[in-house]
């Protein structure tokens, strides 16, 4: 797909845009209101918006290898200042997807590949926290789904414990933390059953969804 087909996917994407509501895009232009941040993969296959089948501006999106967030990652804090303090979001989506390349290369082992190998290194640290969990996995591709979901739990946790969110939660902002996950081969959304709304549940709440994880993974006696 050249420059040209891509111009043109966009014309009649507008173009069927304007014939569904003549004014979206003017009243687009003014203002940007979304209830919505989402942290997601860079992956090509995990579209924000197409996925939970929101319109442009009713999401605020970041996204980045392996869906990380990270204390000295000032792009994505950034992300998340401007959506906290300036658009007021409500609800803040931290979202994996199943077979992530970003987490099997940080859990299979292989040739250096560059920078990357230091951008995942937070994902290497939490496969070797979780060493006999992800063992005990029948098979490499289920080891790299059970980090994918880890993964989104330990990010989950780390975004709880910045001090952004936590601002805004002594302000009385009202906001919540998810974890979610996205099945690449059936196209649905799953909740990790991790929602945080406030400094005192943070602990509990992270605890109690890990406990949730590996527990569904305990052989049957």
């Amino acid at each position: 797909m050249g420059l040209e087909e891509i111009f043109e996917n966009n014309r009649r994407w507008a173009a069927q845009i304007h014939a569904e509501d003549p004014d979206f895009f003017e009243a687009l232009s003014h203002q940007q209101n979304p209830k919505y941040l989402w942290i997601g993969c860079s992956d090509s296959r995990v579209p924000a918006n197409e996925i939970i089948g929101l319109k442009p501006g009713e999401v605020f999106v970041h996204r980045n290898v392996a869906n990380l967030v990270m204390h000295t990652d000032f792009n994505c804090l950034s992300v998340v200042e401007y959506a906290v303090d300036v658009l007021k979001v409500e609800h803040i989506i931290i979202t994996g997807h199943y077979g992530c390349g970003g987490v099997k290369a940080a859990l299979v082992e292989h040739e250096a590949m560059g920078l990357i190998d230091n951008w995942l290194h937070s994902v290497s640290v939490l496969a070797k926290r979780h060493r006999s969990f992800l063992e005990s996995a029948p098979s490499e591709t289920d080891a790299i789904d059970r980090l994918c979901e880890l993964n989104v739990l330990e990010q989950v946790r780390v975004l709880c414990e910045n001090s952004i969110i936590r601002r805004a939660w002594q302000h009385g902002q009202g906001l919540s933390v998810h974890g979610c996950i996205y099945g690449l081969r059936d196209g649905l959304l799953r909740d990790l059953g991790i929602d945080i709304s406030s400094p005192e549940d943070v602990e509990a709440r992270c605890e109690s969804a890990l406990h949730a994880l590996t527990s569904r993974f305990e052989p049957k006696r």
